[in-house]
């Protein structure tokens, strides 16, 4: 394991504690038990793991969606941001290699003849999508006969799709099938249009810190596959 320097622990946590950003939209990668708040998953874990190494506290600063971790980009709230890697976000972060690899895929209603990922892709289909979700960019670049319908969040999307106003839902596979419990006449398809690196991100100019998680991540995943 490399020893962290004083210059890696000053740039990823320089008042002593690691703010770090997480998407509370992934139910991948983060689950919020609903009554004590407290929060759980591969983000946190990682976030904690990051912490112990460098001998720091770890504040988890919780976002509604990634677009909310980007608009704080400015507003000095984080140090670290566990997001997903999009070349549309590579001038302002670093991103680390993956420590997971998550699938999106589309919740359809049932009287959409669908079955898999790769069928929502047709003429007169309209597809709900968050703006700012790394998923929405490869969408963008994919979708060839369907119409993206745009909404602020994933939750949006999807109460999109269920009131009629778009035939399919695009997200993460583990999000859309929380929210589909709750609608009847709703399903998530079989496949997935893309996998999703989520890695740790930080700002440009802390040089030593992005070489310091580059190796923390391949060790992490390393050890990840020895389990």
């Amino acid at each position: 394991m490399a020893i962290p320097s004083r210059e890696v622990v000053a740039e990823l946590a320089p008042n002593g504690t690691i703010r770090a950003a997480i998407n509370a939209a992934n139910a991948a990668l983060v689950q919020v038990d609903p009554s004590s708040g407290e929060i759980a998953g591969p983000s946190s874990d990682i976030a904690r793991r990051l912490g112990s190494e460098l001998g720091a506290q770890v504040s988890l600063v919780r976002y509604p969606t990634a677009g909310g971790i980007m608009a704080a980009i400015d507003r000095d709230e984080w140090d670290i941001a566990l997001i997903a890697e999009d070349p549309s976000r590579a001038d302002r972060l670093f991103f680390s290699p993956p420590y997971a690899i998550i699938a999106a895929t589309y919740a359809v209603r049932v009287d959409l003849p669908c079955r898999t990922s790769n069928d929502v892709d047709a003429s007169g289909v309209r597809i709900a999508t968050a703006r700012s979700a790394a998923y929405t960019s490869r969408l963008e670049r994919l979708i060839k006969r369907a119409t993206l319908v745009y909404a602020d969040d994933p939750s949006s999307a999807f109460a999109l799709m269920v009131g009629g106003e778009c035939d399919a839902a695009a997200g993460i596979r583990e999000s859309l099938a929380r929210f589909a419990v709750g609608a009847p006449g709703v399903r998530v398809v079989d496949g997935a249009f893309s996998e999703i690196k989520q890695t740790i991100a930080i700002r440009h100019g802390s040089p030593q810190a992005a070489a310091h998680l580059t190796d923390f991540t391949v060790r992490y995943m390393d050890m990840a596959e020895a389990r």
